[in-house]
């Protein structure tokens, strides 16, 4: 399998997760490659973040760990990320955080957004563009209360994710992009509505976590729940089985964990951080998605050849 959304922490966050204990996880999980976030303290956005990122892969696992490089609105950064992507097969794509999550890497203003994918496009870029969909002026971050953690679900709607999609797709197609518009962790079954409309106009995918497809937003109900905080946040139940029919019918094109672990004090403490330490594939595809009534062949699809037909550049 091929998980192409998880979060080492390496640099100052260490502490958090290593690029040497994924491997460790993934080779338990029966995940053979992985694809590393940006959103690193310090974030990974020239050449040399590269290079100092791939002296910490381990020499046994050369040729299974892969990158994306972050993106902002520096025109110069974006033209060395380009550059980036062509010269090193550890690089997969470019990330983009339209809405802020984990991290200061974000592009927020839809202007910004809008020159991003114009200067993406006019340097001719085709490879893989993955976004975080948040639009912050759909959040509400006054609503979040750390004694209630299933505040946090309205604190971070699905509206943030459906409105965040729809500026993605039409900066895509104002710009002509030629790239392929990758939207990570869709949580919600508006999003792959709107997806599976542009599949014949442009290069389009979507992944979901197991957390999207396993939990309902009940679970930060729980004594714990703080520790089911995420974004984007889980929705609720019947959100949950309509993506599960989704995925089931094929809408869905591949599973990317997520796997972001924090300390235990920043989730149940001040600064309450989300996300969740995901990378546990191995009963999730083998029991779970069985159970749902995903059959063989679309499991592997879903856990290698659809990524695989993506990112083939790179991989093969």
């Amino acid at each position: 399998m091929i998980d192409p959304h998880v979060h080492c922490r390496d640099g100052k966050q260490t502490y958090k997760e290593t690029i040497r204990h994924v491997f460790e996880i993934a080779n338990k999980q029966c995940v053979e490659k992985i694809f590393d976030m940006p959103n690193t303290n310090p974030p990974i956005l020239y050449e040399k973040d590269i290079k100092e990122r791939l002296k910490l892969v381990p020499e046994n696992q050369k040729g299974n760990y892969f990158l994306y490089i972050g993106a902002t609105s520096n025109k110069k950064q974006l033209e060395e990320a380009v550059r980036c992507y062509d010269k090193y097969k550890e690089i997969v794509g470019i990330k983009l955080y339209a809405g802020k999550s984990i991290g200061n890497l974000a592009l927020i203003n839809e202007k910004a957004q809008k020159k991003f994918y114009q200067i993406l496009s006019n340097l001719g870029y085709k490879g893989v563009l993955a976004v975080h969909c948040e639009k912050e002026i759909y959040l509400k971050p006054e609503l979040f209360d750390p004694a209630i953690p299933i505040t946090h679900s309205y604190a971070r709607p699905k509206e943030a994710e459906i409105e965040s999609l729809k500026d993605q797709i039409k900066f895509s197609e104002e710009s002509n992009f030629k790239g392929n518009l990758h939207i990570v962790h869709v949580s919600c079954p508006e999003s792959i509505k709107l997806i599976d409309k542009e599949r014949k106009e442009m290069r389009i995918t979507c992944g979901v976590t197991p957390h999207h497809i396993l939990w309902s937003n009940e679970m930060l109900n729980r004594p714990d729940g703080l520790l089911y905080k995420m974004n984007p946040p889980l929705r609720d139940e019947k959100d949950v089985e309509t993506l599960r029919q989704y995925l089931k019918d094929g809408r869905i094109d591949w599973i990317e964990t997520d796997h972001a672990p924090h300390a235990i004090g920043e989730k149940l403490f001040t600064p309450f951080l989300s996300g969740y330490p995901s990378l546990y594939l191995k009963d999730f595809v083998s029991k779970f998605l069985p159970d749902i009534g995903v059959d063989k062949k679309l499991i592997e699809k879903l856990t290698f050849e659809n990524i695989y037909k993506i990112f083939e550049n790179k991989l093969k």
